[in-house]
C-alpha cells in the first residue's frame, strides 16, 4: 500500500537524519543539537498507537528544555484523535497532505539538475530571510546549514537546482530516495522571489522526478490549505492521505 510504504519512508528518514533519538511511546523525538533553533530538527514524530490525552505532557518532557514544540502524527485518524487534547495546550495545527505521482514521469528540464548545497546557499538564505523576515542570522544560518544532514536521510540524496540563462539559481528542490524500497520523496521545492513565475519550480519537479524514475512510489508533501497542492495535481499528483502537524512556540 502506498501509504504505509510513505509512513515507514518518513518515519525511517527522520529517525536516520536525526543527530539523536529518544523513543517514546507510539513514537519518537528526532533532535539535533547542532541546530536548536531548527524546529523541525528538534521534534516528536508519532509514527504508532498513542495515547492522546498524554502526548502534550510527552512531548513536553522529550522536548525539554528547547523552547519551542512541534509534534507531527503521520497516521490520519491517529492525529484527529490527539488534535482536540494538543490544541486545547495551546499548538496551532495544520493539516497536510501527501500526494502520490501518478502521471508519466517527465523528461529532465535542461536547466534543473543536481548540485551542491554551496551553489544555492545564498538564494536559499535570502529566501528564508523573506520568510521569516524577524528572524536573527544565526537562526537563517541553522535553517541553511541543517539542509545538509538530509544527506544522512536516505540511500540516495539530491539536491535539484535550476538556473537562469546567466546560471543564477532560481528554484530548488531535495530529492529523497530509497531505491531497494522502490520509493522516493520531493521536498522543499522553492522559488527565489526575483524569479517567480518563470517556469523556474516546473523545471526542478521535472528533474527531480526524472531522478526518481526507477521508484514506483514518488510522492510529496503539501499544505492542504495553500495553493500548491493545486498545482501539484496538475502535475499529475494525486491526494492518498493526511497527515497531522501541530506547533507551539
Amino acid at each position: 500500500m502506498p501509504r504505509a510504504t510513505v509512513t515507514a519512508f518518513l518515519s525511517g528518514f527522520s529517525r536516520r537524519q536525526a543527530l539523536r533519538t529518544i523513543e517514546l511511546p507510539g513514537g519518537f523525538a528526532a533532535l539535533d543539537d547542532a541546530y536548536p533553533l531548527s524546529y523541525a530538527d528538534n521534534q516528536v514524530f508519532i509514527d504508532g498507537p498513542t495515547d492522546p490525552a498524554g502526548l502534550p505532557g510527552l512531548v513536553d518532557r522529550a522536548l525539554a528544555p528547547l523552547p519551542h514544540r512541534m509534534v507531527t502524527v503521520l497516521d490520519e485518524d491517529m492525529g484527529e484523535a490527539c488534535a482536540p487534547y494538543l490544541t486545547a495546550a495551546g499548538y496551532v495545527h495544520n493539516i497536510y497532505v501527501v500526494m502520490l505521482h501518478e502521471a508519466p514521469v517527465p523528461p529532465a528540464a535542461p536547466t534543473a539538475a543536481p548540485a551542491p548545497l554551496s551553489d544555492f546557499r545564498t538564494a536559499l538564505a535570502r529566501r528564508w530571510r523573506g520568510f521569516v523576515p524577524d528572524a536573527g542570522e544565526e537562526v537563517i544560518r541553522q535553517l541553511v546549514d541543517r539542509r545538509e544532514n538530509r544527506r544522512r536521510g536516505a540511500d540516495v540524496v539530491h539536491f535539484v537546482t535550476a538556473r537562469t540563462a546567466a546560471g543564477e539559481p532560481a528554484a530548488w528542490a531535495d530529492v529523497y530516495a530509497d531505491p531497494a524500497a522502490g520509493v522516493a520523496q520531493i521536498e522543499d521545492l522553492v522559488t527565489a522571489e526575483e524569479h517567480l513565475g518563470r517556469g523556474h519550480g516546473t523545471a526542478v519537479l521535472h528533474s527531480a522526478l526524472h531522478l526518481a524514475a526507477d521508484c514506483p512510489t514518488r510522492f510529496l508533501i503539501a499544505d492542504s490549505d495553500d495553493w500548491p497542492r493545486h498545482w501539484y495535481a496538475r502535475q499529475g499528483f494525486t491526494v492518498i492521505g493526511r497527515m497531522h502537524h501541530f506547533e507551539r512556540v
